[in-house]
């Protein structure tokens, strides 16, 4: 989408243009979901903080404030304090239902096995980081932002964002090498 289009359907939506917000929603939803799930594992409890994402979106989006240069920083921006929220209450229940068990029929039992695997061992991983390296790790490798765009979102410089990247991905190696052997 160009500039100038986006910029006239964030004009839409603060008029509160239900089409509009539609369009928006469908544009960033499924983007927000997958931060948030990879933050915390839990595929109701995103699609729940996924909603209150765009809840509080129409509920600030009049404001002056709301967002400076980058619309999507602002709603990555409004995902991780939720996310940040939710840990601070303690509520992170770290058992995953029976629902959130992905079922791939065409695949070998084994081959999902290690995937899943594979893919709980960096999402525990990546909890091991501080904060700010796993919002990186997240946003740079898993949602494909950009260094500038990442900075948007956590309000750092792009230095502080390739700091940030380098020292996360050292320790990642470090926890992943530990686990392994």
């Amino acid at each position: 989408m160009q500039p100038n289009e986006e910029s006239a359907l964030l004009e839409r939506a603060r008029e509160y243009d239900p089409a509009a917000i539609a369009e928006i929603y469908d544009r960033y939803s499924v983007r927000i979901y997958n931060y948030i799930y990879h933050r915390l594992g839990n595929a109701h409890l995103a699609e729940d903080l996924t909603a209150s994402v765009f809840v509080r979106m129409i509920e600030a989006i009049r404001s002056s404030k709301a967002w400076r240069s980058s619309f999507s920083g602002w709603l990555y921006r409004i995902a991780h304090n939720l996310v940040v929220d939710y840990f601070r209450t303690g509520q992170l229940d770290k058992n995953v239902p029976l629902d959130d068990v992905p079922v791939v029929a065409r695949e070998h039992p084994a081959e999902a096995a290690e995937r899943s695997l594979t893919s709980e061992q960096l999402r525990r991983s990546i909890s091991q980081l501080t904060d700010a390296q796993g919002l990186v790790i997240t946003l740079k490798f898993i949602e494909g932002m950009s260094n500038s765009e990442v900075a948007a979102v956590i309000g750092k410089s792009e230095g502080a964002v390739k700091s940030l990247q380098f020292r996360g991905l050292a320790a990642l190696r470090r926890f992943i090498g530990e686990e392994v052997l």
